[in-house]
Parts: structure tokens; sequence; C-alpha cells
């Protein structure tokens, strides 16, 4: 059976991939992949981690969900055994918003758990009426310490993976929000800027994609994958 492995956003427990998951059915498995509440690790330790987890007994595809989409880019770039196709949802790869690089200096004083979070909870969901995502969002963030969270916003500040995405050869879909207020449609212009091959598909929701349209989302990928795969088991009849 192909899995898919699932890369969480910013609050890195892996616990909003839930519905998501459910939606993937039982044709292929879903590894779900956790990080460290409490460890203040970057892009490069974070990549190391994973590494460690993915399937190298079966094929699978890799997805970056926002915050790891540089991870899931990097791993790809090195083209490991396994990796059929690599999927980004409302991710970058690079500091997606350059204006805030400056903020970097100053993560140590910013009130992490805070009312603030009720800002970028409105932020992650677009006005999307959906309070069952706004608590489970507000759970997974409870269980990740400050200096973890602002070690994860300072390393978006400071990478930049364009290269590493030119050397990645496997297909590659991008899962875009229409009503993404966090990521900006200039980090997805500025990736298939790089690498013209990304398939693009859009959908009516907010940032957090995979928690808000969990069906529709599932059928994407899935499709997305079964078309990869078709490729492939004829590019292999063909050599044979």
């Amino acid at each position: 059976m192909v899995a898919i492995v699932l890369l969480p956003g910013m609050d890195g427990t892996g616990a909003l991939f839930a519905d998501f998951v459910s939606a993937l059915g039982q044709d292929f498995l879903p590894i779900v992949i956790s990080y460290p509440e409490d460890q203040e690790l970057d892009y490069p330790a974070l990549e190391e981690l994973v590494r460690a987890r993915l399937p190298f007994d079966q094929p699978y595809f890799l997805l970056g969900e926002s915050f790891s989409g540089p991870i899931a880019i990097s791993i790809a770039a090195s083209r490991p055994v396994g990796l059929m196709g690599l999927i980004l949802s409302c991710s970058f790869v690079r500091n997606p918003i350059p204006a805030f690089r400056p903020l970097k200096r100053t993560l140590n004083f910013l009130p992490i758990k805070s009312k603030l979070m009720e800002f970028v909870f409105s932020l992650l969901l677009a006005g999307t009426s959906s309070p069952g995502i706004r608590q489970a969002m507000r759970k997974a963030l409870a269980r990740v310490s400050a200096r973890t969270l602002r070690t994860r916003l300072r390393t978006i500040l400071e990478t930049d993976y364009s290269n590493k995405l030119q050397e990645i050869q496997a297909p590659i879909l991008y899962l875009k929000a229409a009503h993404d207020h966090v990521v900006p449609s200039s980090a997805i212009k500025h990736i298939v800027r790089l690498l013209p091959s990304v398939q693009v598909v859009a959908f009516k929701g907010p940032h957090l994609l995979l928690q808000a349209l969990p069906g529709e989302v599932a059928t994407i990928v899935k499709n997305f994958a079964v078309q990869v795969m078709s490729i492939r088991n004829g590019s292999i009849s063909k050599s044979a």
C-alpha cells in the first residue's frame, strides 16, 4: 500500500490532521509525523527527525502543510528512495512575507500565549464559521511551549530553500487556499516561477485548508497520487 506522510503546520502536533486522514479512506496508509512540543528545533533539526521516520520499505507521497513545506521540499530535493510525489498545502519555499524578517529580533518579547492568538486564529480561518477547528487549534497550540513556537517563527523568517526546490524531480502538487491570509499569492508565484511544472489546485477556503475542507482536498490528493502512480507504472511497463 502507498503511504502519505503528513508533516504538520506550526503547531507541530499532527492532531489537526484527524479529519483529513479520515477523508483519505483506506486506499492509502497515512503516516502522521509530530514534532517535539518543548524543544527549540530549526528546519535542519526537524528534517533529520522526519527522515528517520520515512517509510523506506514502501512507496510514499510527502505532504508538507504550511510551516512544514520547506522540510518536505528539502527532503524531496535529495530524491530519497520510495518518494513518488510532493504535496504542499498553503506553504512556501522561503519567508512568505519578507517585510516581517526584522521581527526576528523581537520574537523573544512576542506574547505568543495571549489574546494575540485569537487574531492569529482569525487569519488562519479567514472568517470561516468553524468553532470546532478553532477549538482543536487552541488545544494543539496549548501543548506547545512558547519557546518552541518562537523558534519555529524565527526559522521561517530566516529560511530560503529556492535552490532546493529546483532540484526536485518528483511531481509536485500545490494546494492553494483562495482565502489564505497567512501565505500570500506572491509565495505561490515564486514557487511556480522556479518550477513551472508544479500543479496548482485552488480551493475556496482558508489557510487551514486540510481542516476546513478535508473531503474536497483529500479527493484532489488521492487523484494526484493515482495519476502519478499510473504514469510511473506505465513507464516501468514500457521499460520492461
